[in-house]
């Protein structure tokens, strides 16, 4: 309640006329999205997955080198390896970007927030900058730290990696890019469906269980299919070398443009009901 009262006061008093300003309306989406708890414990449990698995993955294959088969040897890529967190890391950006719009429904607050800014697309816009800039800034910074800590705890003679070489730039790059795009896709959600459990659901469902159910379809519809599911992008763009054996792929780049088409799409979808229905 505080930080509702705080937000609308903000807005009241940086209003022109009546009207609140895009930029007083993104501050003012700040201001609520850093002075609730459950931001700062998801984005800590989000350092501590991705940076945590990429401290075990490096200590468990150093040990491991030696006993690895040829064919595991020459398929390894470091770099990869050091990105495994990002998997749970989409888990819980995703959690995230789904509370920036379902706990002002399961509190309450959006309708003080529809008061203070009488413009829902103006709300909308700012709900996506903030979950835009927050997602980006954090998501490679730990992509980043996640590769440098891994590479650090990758004894010889496992092979390493450097962002010097080709494709490894673009993989821990690309790897805080698809975060912040999947946390995108989960506001998305979330503005559509606006159910936390069913938003986690979800977004749980298209991450994780579609892919299980497409592999489980003949392979003349599971091949085709798997290249354009999330997880199978995410893997790709955080990928230096392609396994052979593996399921087609999308080229990492044309990969994280479908994915931005699909953020696009769940964000389009749900500022369009959101104009539309009631608080």
């Amino acid at each position: 309640m505080s930080t509702d009262l705080t937000y609308t006061s903000h807005l009241t008093a940086t209003s022109s006329h009546g009207r609140v300003r895009t930029r007083s309306a993104v501050k003012g989406e700040w201001t609520k999205l850093r002075s609730v708890r459950s931001t700062a414990w998801t984005l800590l449990t989000l350092a501590v997955l991705t940076l945590g698995v990429a401290a075990i993955a490096g200590v468990a294959v150093s040990g491991s080198w030696t006993t690895m088969s040829t064919v595991e040897r020459l398929s390894f890529d470091p770099t990869a390896l050091s990105l495994r967190g990002m998997l749970f890391g989409q888990l819980v950006v995703g959690v995230l970007g789904i509370l920036v719009m379902s706990a002002e429904y399961t509190t309450g607050t959006i309708r003080s927030t529809l008061m203070a800014v009488s413009s829902r697309t103006k709300v909308m816009f700012a709900k996506i900058a903030v979950m835009t800039v927050l997602g980006l800034v954090v998501s490679e910074v730990l992509s980043f730290g996640a590769f440098w800590l891994g590479q650090a705890l990758l004894r010889s003679p496992a092979p390493h990696a450097s962002l010097s070489q080709p494709g490894v730039l673009r993989a821990v790059a690309g790897g805080g890019l698809v975060l912040m795009v999947l946390g995108l896709v989960a506001l998305g959600l979330a503005t559509i469906l606006r159910n936390t459990a069913g938003a986690i659901t979800a977004y749980v469902g298209i991450l994780l269980v579609l892919p299980i159910i497409v592999q489980a379809l003949p392979s003349s519809i599971s091949q085709p299919v798997t290249k354009y599911l999330p997880f199978h992008i995410s893997d790709a763009m955080t990928s230096v070398t392609h396994v052979l054996g593996n399921s087609p792929s999308l080229s990492p780049w044309v990969g994280f443009a479908v994915l931005c088409g699909y953020a696009a799409a769940a964000l389009g979808v749900g500022t369009w009901l959101f104009i539309r229905r009631d608080a």
